[in-house]
């Protein structure tokens, strides 16, 4: 009588993992058997030596890879490696912020698909390589808002400047409105330095009497302010900081700033600027030094203009889920007495759209809110929406 051989049959290449997953709940029942001849009930076996070895192991990529390698399966591709802590032992936390730029995820939304933690600076400036955006895309700057409401301290109803006669405006009311609009566009990308990007902007803010019906609601001051910006990102070798803050770029930056009125209400600057950007998970802080471009005494308009406005910026931001706060200190780096303070707080107007209208809130206490009111001193606050975050 010819008895039937026994065969294996053929294991496909999907086993490997199906077993990995089912190996626990397989292991106490029975046990891996070739099939029987035809017509003989299965007779349960011992498992061979290698898949027993596997069914013992707990975690289950190491389950996993015992199962291909005892199947003769190449080993599955490495997962990426973990990014590096900071030699000092203090990790970098990561950005729990909900907003992003327009057409990008939410930065907690694509941590998973970043090779390091996500970055709210790297997204605004495209500092790192997945960031890029490429050229002339138009993008916001600095806060867009409108502020129907704001009311100051004190209104500055003589301006005036050591070569420039006080004007009087004695009808102007501490009741305006404030808004500024900021937009850049990226010029070119990768120059000069690895990463370095050259910017362009332009920033408007204005006061409105819009509430003052007698002098037929006139604009009381609008600056306009154009720069040419060079962001130079940080080499990775350079930026750990200690106690988890990282050295994101170097900015440098030119910049002109006037109030387009004629002589004597004639107010202007330029400036070259270098600057730097630092953060720590939710918390950022970027700081200024500004130098002013000498002008012809006989064309200057304001030439203790940055003995009140201030030599120096350190800007410090915050931006936690739908929150972000900032707090400007401008400092003339000689006296406390000038410079000045500035809070802005920003919330969602609809929670699902973080990066859409928001309640904005801005209060300031010194000198140069305006460049009109330079080397004018004033407490203000105002309320109203701000738009484009980014």
């Amino acid at each position: 009588m010819r008895v039937p051989s026994t065969r294996h049959r053929w294991c496909p290449p999907g086993a490997g993992l199906l077993l990995a997953l089912l190996a626990p709940p397989l292991a106490a029942q029975t046990s891996l058997s070739p099939q029987s001849p035809a017509g003989q009930p299965s007779q349960p076996s011992q498992p061979t030596a290698p898949l027993d070895a596997c069914v013992q192991i707990g975690p289950s990529a190491d389950r996993l890879a015992c199962y291909d390698k005892a199947m003769g399966r190449a080993p599955a591709a490495e997962l990426p490696a973990q990014v590096d802590t900071p030699a000092n032992g203090a990790s970098a936390p990561a950005a729990t912020s909900l907003l992003a730029p327009t057409g990008a995820a939410a930065p907690v939304a694509a941590a998973a698909e970043r090779s390091e933690p996500p970055s709210l600076m790297s997204k605004f400036w495209e500092l790192d390589a997945q960031d890029k955006r490429g050229v002339f895309n138009l993008l916001g700057y600095r806060p867009n808002y409108v502020l129907p409401l704001h009311r100051t301290s004190r209104i500055n109803r003589a301006p005036q400047s050591p070569n420039q006669a006080a004007v009087e405006l004695p009808n102007y009311r501490r009741e305006e409105a404030k808004f500024q609009f900021s937009l850049r566009t990226k010029l070119a990308q990768d120059v000069l330095l690895p990463g370095g990007d050259l910017w362009a902007a332009f920033t408007q803010q204005a006061m409105w009497q819009i509430w003052n019906g007698k002098d037929s609601k006139p604009f009381r001051n609008s600056d306009y302010e154009p720069e040419l910006i060079y962001i130079a990102p940080t080499p990775q070798g350079l930026r750990e900081l200690p106690f988890g803050w990282q050295w994101r770029y170097t900015q440098l930056g030119l910049a002109h700033q006037s109030n387009g009125q004629s002589d004597p209400l004639s107010r202007s600057w330029n400036r070259i600027n270098l600057a730097a950007g630092f953060e720590r998970g939710d918390w950022s802080l970027i700081t200024r030094f500004l130098r002013r471009l000498k002008e012809d005494a006989s064309t200057d308009n304001n030439p203790d203009l940055v003995n009140f406005r201030g030599r120096g910026e350190f800007q410090l931001n915050w931006a936690h889920g739908k929150h972000t706060a900032q707090l400007l200190y401008r400092t003339t780096l000689k006296d406390a007495k000038y410079g000045a303070l500035q809070f802005e707080w920003t919330y969602p107007v609809f929670g699902d759209q973080p990066n859409g209208l928001r309640w904005y809130v801005q209060a300031f206490r010194g000198y140069g809110e305006t460049l009109t009111d330079y080397n004018f001193r004033q407490n203000s606050i105002g309320a109203g929406f701000s738009f484009l975050q980014f």
